[in-house]
């Protein structure tokens, strides 16, 4: 059993790296006190790993009960919050109920701001199935839903009570949603620590042949970048802001093409934005953001989008939740494992790399 520690006080937790479900079991039986379940998942989780989780819960003594929404970006919205909202109610779920989050990011952060929510705050568990939610979106806290086309405008923090990550669960992802949770894992080696750039550029064949010892590896040193910023930083209001890497030109681009891009496929997009946006301003070497480009090439991300509609991209990154007296915030690179927050960005500079 490997586990990392998320040192936030009372709201302190667990992250649990296994290979199956099994240990799940033990943490569950374990909480008396935890009776009452809603397993929250997509349409396409349902169907491989649900009814494992619901025989777990059989097992421990604990009722259940389920609620599946169509798996998508387009789901992420408070009609299926209220859907969520309706089921808690209809099982008369309580403060010592629990929800389950299982499934990728969309799943985790619906669930996790229904919970947050409801009797203004349950508990809830995070059981990531993708690559993107076990490396990034399940950690940290952040819970909500996108809101007339605009991404994670509507949200909270609410703190899972554990994270548990079964990385055989990679077997079963689609060969797309696995690029795309790889642009997070960059995300964090080029923010935070180049030796584990390093080691991507190195063990990148490994990976995308799901090697489960190197994914364990990968998932969890991504998990202790991003459990160390949220420890400095549980509510963005300074350094957490850095993991943000690549998402405001991303969200925008998201929004913008009405999802049909991954979440993925777009911070890549913006990272390679970004990164030209600091070699413009001589802070990023051109070597440093060919390397940053080359890995996510090998990856299969995209790193160019043609037509791309820059007005619409720049006025949807105006509603950025960042933005402050409307002036947008920017994380640069200035080497690989190290970024800076800047806002003295001009709108010129901003179309000059949208272009």
């Amino acid at each position: 059993m490997e586990k990392i520690y998320v040192d936030l006080k009372e709201r302190s937790y667990f992250i649990y790296f296994e290979d199956d479900f099994e240990y799940l079991s033990r943490l569950l039986e374990e909480r008396t006190d935890w009776k009452k379940f809603l397993i929250v998942t997509d349409s396409n989780v349902d169907k491989e790993y649900a009814a494992s989780i619901e025989q777990i819960l059989t097992n421990a003594g604990k009722q259940c009960c389920k609620f599946v929404f169509n798996a998508g970006e387009q789901s992420k919205c408070l009609k299926t919050i209220s859907d969520i909202y309706r089921v808690c109610i209809d099982n008369r779920l309580d403060r010592n109920s629990v929800i389950i989050a299982l499934g990728g990011g969309v799943t985790g952060d619906m669930a996790g701001f229904a919970a947050a929510t409801y009797m203004r705050g349950i508990r809830f568990i995070q059981v990531p199935t993708s690559l993107l939610a076990q490396v990034d979106s399940s950690v940290g806290g952040k819970v909500g839903v996108d809101f007339q086309g605009t991404k994670n405008i509507i949200g909270a923090f609410h703190q899972p009570a554990f994270v548990y990550i079964n990385i055989s669960t990679l077997k079963t992802l689609p060969k797309r949603e696995f690029v795309s949770g790889m642009a997070e894992v960059i995300k964090h080696a080029v923010i935070y620590d180049s030796a584990f750039f390093d080691y991507l550029e190195q063990n990148m064949d490994q990976i995308l042949s799901l090697d489960l010892r190197t994914l364990r590896y990968v998932i969890k040193r991504n998990c202790e970048i991003k459990s160390s910023i949220v420890q400095q930083d549980e509510k963005e209001q300074g350094l957490r802001a850095i993991l943000n890497f690549g998402h405001t030109i991303g969200h925008a681009i998201e929004s913008v093409y009405n999802f049909q891009f991954l979440h993925g496929e777009c911070v890549s997009l913006g990272m390679v934005a970004v990164g030209r946006l600091a070699c413009n301003m001589d802070i990023f070497s051109a070597e440093d953001h060919d390397r940053m480009t080359a890995l996510l090439k090998k990856v299969g991300l995209p790193v160019k989008l043609e037509n791309v509609d820059v007005e619409a991209v720049y006025n949807e990154m105006l509603k950025d939740k960042k933005q402050r007296d409307n002036q947008l915030k920017f994380i640069l690179p200035v080497e690989i494992g190290k970024v800076i927050q800047s806002t003295e960005i001009t709108k010129d500079m901003i179309f000059d790399v949208l272009k």
